[in-house]
């Protein structure tokens, strides 16, 4: 099995098109070769003329822990090019950041979840790449989170960084085929490329879109691990609610909530009670910690964990969004003051709830705070936009 560096690297039919090109590299800790090599040492070994690189949100060296945390540029002291940052000054490349290469070569580890910003950054890098006459080539990567679809299509008018089109949030592509729909979705007019992966197995287990063969190596700080990927569709919602997502813990994203002052058995019996179909897919466990950082620090919350892995493990059943909106729907049911929503500035956007960007729309929230709601409502609101998504990248599926 080959992703699209590995194959780059080997194959000499696929650098020859960039022999006396000005080439830029758009990476991040997990943008290695099958022995580990950074593909930026891994290109400039091969001799392919690496003039500038570029790292999106948490940085290129995935230093920067937390949202909203920004890397300058810098200038890459072993090979002396512009380390150019995507997640600072700027989140779209400028005029002058494009001047620095022919090629550009996107080659990021990606979550399969729409708020995960290298969407976004895809986006981005393929508009400026139109508009200044540039290649885009896309290293192509596993979806770890593999090929099942799920939650609302983003409304019109919701956009943000972390919600580049009317996608869900689990959309079930590869960034090589997102990157295809967004050049036919927006009628971009570039010069794109996928190098696509050898022998990608995105139904196959035990991985389901990560295979055995590869050493996971978190694409950002908090994506520790391949539970993480597969729950992360749900528990990034945790980001819009006061409640905490376990960051200052060692298993960030992989809880359905913690928090100091919900009972975590009251809230799993409700949710076995409210929607015992969206439990059955993994194991939910009963957990304690207390953060060394961000929401409830040094204080001991409660806490509901996911295992989506192992023998419990469902992969065409488990449904992480459902799950976690359950989870708030609990919680609501069995807290009706408690103030769930979290109002704070969220990715730049000042003026919307954050947990409305996060699902490109409020109909969540709605669904959750609305006493008279019932499972088959929101499973009304979903599954439609999930179907017209599937029908909408059918053709553009690669494996």
């Amino acid at each position: 099995m080959k992703f699209g560096i590995d194959r780059l690297l080997a194959e000499p039919e696929l650098k020859r098109p960039l022999e006396r090109k000005r080439v830029a590299l758009v990476a991040h800790p997990a943008s290695v070769t099958l022995d580990l090599t950074h593909s930026l040492d891994a290109l400039i070994a091969a001799g392919i003329n690496i003039t500038a690189a570029f790292g999106p949100q948490h940085g290129i060296k995935g230093d920067k822990q937390d949202n909203m945390v920004e890397t300058a540029d810098e200038t890459d002291p072993r090979y002396g090019i512009p380390l150019f940052s995507l997640y600072g000054e700027v989140r779209r490349p400028t005029g002058q950041m494009m001047s620095a290469a022919d090629v550009f070569l996107f080659d990021l580890q990606d979550l399969g979840c729409r708020i995960y910003t290298f969407c976004t950054t895809l986006l981005y890098l393929l508009e400026e790449a139109a508009r200044h006459g540039k290649s885009v080539w896309v290293l192509d990567r596993p979806n770890p989170a593999g090929r099942p679809v799920e939650g609302t299509l983003l409304l019109p008018g919701q956009e943000s960084f972390v919600g580049a089109g009317p996608m869900p949030m689990r959309h079930g592509l590869t960034m090589g085929e997102m990157g295809a729909w967004f050049v036919r979705h927006f009628g971009l007019d570039v010069d794109y490329r996928v190098i696509e992966m050898h022998d990608w197995l995105p139904e196959a287990g035990p991985g389901y879109g990560w295979p055995d063969s590869r050493i996971w190596i978190n694409p950002s700080p908090n994506a520790a691990n391949l539970n993480m990927a597969r729950a992360y569709a749900g528990t990034v919602m945790l980001e819009g609610a006061t409640l905490s997502e376990g960051r200052g813990t060692t298993r960030p994203l992989e809880l359905l909530f913690g928090a100091p002052d919900v009972d975590q058995s009251a809230v799993l019996a409700e949710m076995q009670r409210f929607a015992p179909e969206w439990l059955g897919a993994c194991a939910i466990r009963e957990c304690w910690f207390t953060p060394t950082f961000h929401k409830h620090a040094g204080v001991l919350c409660n806490a509901l964990m996911i295992h989506a892995e192992g023998p419990l493990y469902d992969h065409a059943a488990f449904k992480p969004w459902r799950l976690q909106a359950l989870a708030f729907k609990a919680i609501r049911r069995l807290y009706p003051d408690y103030p769930l929503w979290r109002d704070f500035p969220y990715e730049y956007e000042f003026e919307r709830l954050a947990i409305d960007v996060i699902n490109g729309g409020p109909a969540l929230r709605e669904w959750v705070d609305d006493r008279a709601s019932e499972p088959g409502d929101l499973e009304a609101l979903a599954a439609p936009d999930e179907g017209r998504w599937r029908e909408d990248v059918a053709e553009l599926l690669l494996y």
